[in-house]
């Protein structure tokens, strides 16, 4: 019975021609390169996505202490600030960005570093510190800010607003910078 099919093939090509006897379905070659193409379109999808979050949270603080200094501005509106209770008063009239952990029971802010913001005030003006800001942040954040009278990065006062993005890059030297935000 085997010889009578071995026989049958005799004379016919090794290939053939029909597309229905062709081999279907991908070699192991293939396969790897499918996946190969396939990890490289995962890691720049990636890497994309990295590059959003850190520029998403770099606006998020900006907006938090634009929104602090507005309520600070607001609050005490025709009046001398008050050199202490400052955070508290905000906590109380609910006029802390919803962004911001607030802790009622110690009457303090804290950011998406777990970095405690503080507002100090006096006569004349107030101060928002802003801490524990990752470098890639702390440069959006600089290169944003306006409206300022001082800003002052890790204990460096920065001589220009708004803030050029090189001085930003050389400001935030870090990966765990304090920004002071001086306004009247």
């Amino acid at each position: 019975m085997h010889v009578a099919k071995i026989s049958n093939l005799h004379g016919q090509p090794i290939r053939s021609d029909n597309a229905r006897q062709r081999q279907r379905g991908a070699s192991l070659l293939e396969g790897i390169a499918y996946l190969g193409i396939a990890a490289i379109v995962v890691v720049g999808a990636i890497s994309l996505l990295t590059g959003a979050f850190g520029s998403a949270k770099s606006n998020q603080s900006i907006e938090e202490v634009i929104s602090l200094r507005t309520a600070v501005r607001k609050l005490y509106l025709g009046q001398a600030y008050p050199t202490t209770g400052v955070v508290q008063t905000l906590i109380a009239a609910k006029a802390v960005p919803g962004t911001l952990a607030v802790n009622t029971t110690t009457n303090t802010l804290t950011n998406s570093w777990r970095g405690s913001v503080t507002i100090a005030a006096s006569s004349n003006g107030f101060s928002i510190t802003y801490p524990a800001v990752p470098k890639e942040v702390c440069v959006g954040m600089l290169s944003g800010a306006h409206g300022w009278f001082s800003i002052i990065v890790n204990e460096t006062d920065v001589a220009l607003i708004p803030v050029t993005a090189s001085e930003a890059t050389t400001r935030c030297d870090t990966n765990d910078n304090t920004i002071i935000f001086g306004s009247t």
